[in-house]
């Protein structure tokens, strides 16, 4: 064949196989087209679009996993959830909504368990839940300046809040100007029937201080050095531990030691360090227990089922009845029996056993779990900062309200000795609320200071976010958008 034929055919061959151009619909008779709708013409006349081949196997590049149902099974249920978990604002909601939560549960059950007690002293019936709402109002104002201040000033308060602190515990052992209160001097008189104990506030102190100070160690790389892991922290703890025990408040020493073991082991103290700091406080607390014939009591009550022909054990064995005529829902709200004078200080201390003879073990359960909430999310915050001050600060209030709470909770179920030490954002006590509301806010400030949680609060903003979801469209020639 000569060559002009050969290259005849060839543009023949490829005319043929080259891909039509979509045409319109023709339009019909006197009703013309309107030029926006020419692609949708186009793809009416039944022009096939390419087509992607996909994998339908499991390791094919262009693989897509076939959508479940609407039920999608346990598996499903569980990466939902570890997704929401994952979002940089969870920690946030997480410690807002639980303390939240326990904070209004626990007015409800103060107004509850403590109406036969105002009544019995001639107080109105919503005597002590008036206070309480007051210590929630202004605790509540903390909590929301705490939150909006900058992790700067949190650590530029560190040692006011603290000097501050051992002014009042001091002042509270001059006689004249401190009070005693069911034996133990702790409490300063502020006119009225208002109260406050300064032991309570030492806590933040310390977790503040000892954060800003470790910190700034950790920034100098001192803290592999035992002399500067120590000193100063251990001599200021004890020095508050020694102030606190003064007044013979054995319950909110143990928190503040507590919160000591908390710092230095975020600090990455060793074993050795570790276990010598623990055994010397095991000893020194052997010691105050063994002189004291009243603590040597509370530690005899632990896992009684019913008082001695003598007395003894009374408050503990009336909490296990409480909690043990619950049942599944509880009698119902305000229905308590163990209230009425059977059950010593219902409305702090052993709070917990009226709202498990009310509400519950559905009551107690949802308490639990909003405190293992609250304190898996602090967890979060402490581990996912890069701020030194951040996570030990963040690691110290998870320490001081977990721990408060596991000893108040074990000291109801009889699980450990009655410390006298009241139920974190739940019990009756302004002089206990108002420092955990603080607190709370603290570690709010730190979830919002995590560049995610940072970012995801700017798009909410309205403007940015009008901005994000409006559609970004380039007009065409044919006039679509």
């Amino acid at each position: 064949m000569p060559a002009d034929e050969r290259s005849a055919v060839r543009r023949e061959s490829a005319r043929a196989s080259a891909p039509r151009p979509l045409t319109a619909a023709p339009a019909p008779a006197g009703v013309p087209l309107p030029p926006g709708l020419a692609l949708r013409g186009r793809l009416a006349t039944g022009a096939r679009r390419p087509v992607t081949p996909r994998a339908t196997g499991r390791g094919g590049s262009g693989s897509r996993t076939p959508r479940s149902g609407r039920g999608g099974g346990p598996r499903r249920a569980y990466e939902r959830a570890r997704r929401a978990w994952d979002r940089p604002l969870t920690a946030y909601y997480v410690i807002l909504g639980s303390s939240l939560l326990i904070t209004v549960l626990g007015l409800v059950m103060v107004y509850s368990a403590s109406m036969i007690k105002a009544l019995d002293i001639s107080k109105p019936a919503t005597y002590f839940f008036g206070k309480q709402f007051l210590a929630a109002v202004i605790g509540g104002g903390l909590m929301l300046i705490a939150a909006r201040m900058p992790v700067k000033l949190h650590r530029g308060l560190a040692y006011p809040i603290l000097m501050v602190t051992v002014f009042l515990m001091v002042l509270v052992q001059v006689p004249g100007i401190g009070m005693s209160v069911n034996g133990n001097q702790n409490w300063l008189y502020l006119g009225g029937p208002f109260q406050l104990q300064p032991s309570e506030f030492g806590k933040l102190a310390l977790i503040l201080w000892g954060a800003d100070l470790l910190a700034r160690k950790q920034d100098k790389r001192l803290l592999t050095q035992w002399k500067h892991m120590l000193v100063p922290l251990v001599p200021v703890a004890f020095m508050l531990l020694g102030l606190i025990m003064l007044g013979g408040d054995m319950g909110t020493a143990i928190i503040l030691t507590a919160i000591l073991f908390g710092l230095l082991w975020l600090a990455g103290a060793p074993t050795r360090l570790f276990a010598g700091v623990l055994g010397f406080a095991a000893v020194l607390a052997f010691l105050l227990i063994r002189t004291s014939p009243n603590r040597m009591s509370r530690l005899a009550c632990m896992g009684v089922s019913e008082p001695d022909p003598e007395g003894g054990c009374w408050q503990a064995a009336h909490g296990i009845y409480a909690l043990a005529s619950g049942g599944w829902f509880g009698s119902g709200l305000g229905a308590s029996v163990e209230k009425w004078g059977q059950l010593p200080e219902p409305h702090t201390d052993f709070i917990f056993a009226i709202t498990g003879e009310e509400l519950g073990l559905a009551g107690t359960l949802s308490v639990l779990a909003l405190f293992a909430a609250l304190g898996y999310a602090g967890i979060r915050v402490a581990g996912r900062t890069e701020d030194p001050f951040v996570r030990y600060a963040a690691g110290g209030v998870t320490t001081w309200i977990t721990a408060q709470a596991v000893i108040n909770i074990g000291a109801v179920l009889g699980l450990l000795p009655i410390a006298g030490v009241p139920l974190p954002l739940f019990s009756y006590g302004g002089s206990a609320l108002l420092p955990t509301m603080f607190a709370v806010g603290l570690m709010i400030a730190f979830a919002r200071e995590d560049p995610a949680a940072k970012a995801a609060l700017a798009m909410r903003k309205p403007g940015v976010r009008w901005k994000t979801m409006r559609r970004r469209v380039k007009k065409r020639p044919s006039g679509e958008r």
